[in-house]
């Protein structure tokens, strides 16, 4: 909590600076150089011995009588400075000593030297207040009293917390490799549309909103513009990607959020076989790119990406651990198994397909990985091809990784009478009060009349960097949704 009297200090002593003709808030500074490139050159800068202007924020300001020394921050690195009665003039000394806090942006203008403790330092010859800050940061050693607190002023964590900055850096990298990798595959990017008339490419609750323009509801997207991707394969194109924000009305926990950024590829004449390969060599690129290791410890799992990645299969593992054979169950025996295991599911819209859900998320939390799980149901795979040699599984696969899928991917249905099938199947699980199930997209049906190539089409969102970096997906976006105080 902030003292008001701390508050109110500062506010008099912004007054204090207006009053001495000083703007406290300039639009306009002088910038030579970043710090770290004084700190990197710095034999350089003390042979020239000229001086120089750089600016930051103050970060500590300790008073010896007449010389006062601080730290500068300018978000590159960070570097102790010098202000002299002597060399700055007595007027100017007072004015910092009194009406300058930590947290002030200043410019400066000095040159370099080295204390007698042997510290790289910069001797101040003049300074220009930046910005006066009104509210005094955070203790550095005490920090922040919880975790809310720390995600709703995430500004702050990132300023007084090195740990925090890092991880937004890695989150760049990340993003950045991905990219990377999939245009030296010979991948396109694309955009699609974020708002739909009909979602598609996942099973999930949507968000809706009004389109005052068209006088029409439509849906924040589910999913990586999936069907409009496809389109693109029956439109000509090979190999598309596109990384976007995606919006699930759903649940919140370590796992899920309600929006985040989301990776989808389409890759025509591919199939899930051709998929799960470029997968793990992908997975293993950003690895190497972001966190310069194959290995990590997740949810309390040691994970070598570097060792040889398993097959697991949906229908032997959910036999094995919970003694149901999924092929062969029903709706009565899944619910009795999932109160005998203790498992908690909303009992809203349940069917078949949640039921056969619900229990594979059990069996899930005990896979180490990695590995590709495959088999799985037809009803829990509205989108993907049938498997040849049985037509109750599908030719889908997922990425099985410290306990979870991190991500999802299938040999395309191409088959617009079988998809129009699954659809009407998907619409009418809707009408029963299943909100995550898919919506009957017509026109999507007539695109695929048209023809698409045989494709595999995979994705993965953010989540796959949290799981590497240990957290939950929240502390991993750099502004999660609050709610309001």
């Amino acid at each position: 909590m902030i003292k008001i009297n701390e508050k109110q200090d500062r506010i008099k002593k912004l007054e204090n600076l207006k009053k001495l003709g000083i703007d406290p808030y300039p639009a306009k500074c002088q910038r030579q150089y970043r710090i770290i490139e004084i700190i990197d050159n710095f034999s350089k800068f003390e042979k020239q011995k000229n001086n120089f202007f750089i600016v930051g924020r103050l970060r500590s300001i300790r008073q010896h009588g007449n010389l006062a020394f601080a730290n500068l921050d300018d978000g590159s690195e960070e570097i102790q400075i010098a202000i002299s009665k002597k060399k700055i003039g007595a007027d100017n000394y007072k004015i910092f000593i009194k009406n300058i806090d930590v947290g002030d942006f200043i410019q400066i203008k000095g040159s370099v030297f080295i204390t007698h403790k042997g510290e790289k330092s910069i001797l101040v010859s003049k300074f220009k207040i930046l910005s006066k800050a009104i509210l005094p940061l955070p203790d550095k050693w005490s920090g922040f009293k919880n975790k809310e607190e720390q995600l709703r002023k995430r500004y702050l964590d990132i300023l007084m917390n090195p740990k925090t900055k890092e991880i937004f850096k890695k989150k760049a990298i990340f993003w950045k490799t991905i990219r990377e990798f999939l245009t030296e595959q010979n991948f396109l990017e694309v955009e699609t549309p974020v708002l739909e008339t009909a979602t598609g490419g996942a099973d999930a609750k949507p968000f809706i909103t009004h389109h005052n323009a068209l006088d029409m509801d439509v849906y924040l997207r589910i999913s990586g513009g999936e069907l409009w991707q496809k389109r693109l394969m029956i439109a000509g194109y090979e190999k598309t990607f596109e990384i976007g924000r995606i919006f699930r009305n759903e649940g919140m926990d370590s796992e899920h959020l309600q929006d985040y950024t989301q990776m989808e590829f389409y890759w025509a004449y591919a199939d899930y076989q051709d998929g799960m390969k470029l997968v793990e060599k992908m997975y293993k690129n950003i690895a190497k790119k972001t966190f310069h290791t194959l290995k990590f410890k997740i949810n309390n799992f040691d994970i070598d990406l570097g060792k040889k990645w398993e097959i697991y299969d949906y229908l032997k593992i959910v036999k094995k651990e919970t003694g149901i054979d999924v092929s062969k169950t029903n709706i009565e025996e899944i619910e009795a198994k999932l109160k005998e295991l203790k498992v908690k599911y909303d009992k809203k819209g349940f069917n078949m397909n949640r039921a056969i859900d619900n229990l594979w998320k059990y069996c899930r939390k005990k896979i180490k990985g990695p590995g590709f799980l495959i088999g799985l149901p037809l009803e829990v795979s509205p989108l993907a091809k049938k498997n040849i040699n049985n037509p109750k599984i599908t030719q889908r696969f997922q990425p099985i990784i410290a306990g979870s899928e991190l991500g999802n991917g299938y040999s395309e249905l191409n088959d617009p009478l079988d998809q129009a099938r699954r659809f009407k199947q998907q619409a009418k699980l809707r009408e029963a009060g299943d909100e995550e199930a898919q919506m009957n997209d017509e026109e999507f049906v007539i695109a695929l009349e048209y023809g698409m190539p045989p494709s595999c089409g995979f994705g993965f969102s953010e989540r796959l960097f949290s799981f590497f970096m240990d957290k939950s997906v929240r502390e991993c976006q750099i502004f999660p949704l609050m709610k309001p105080k």
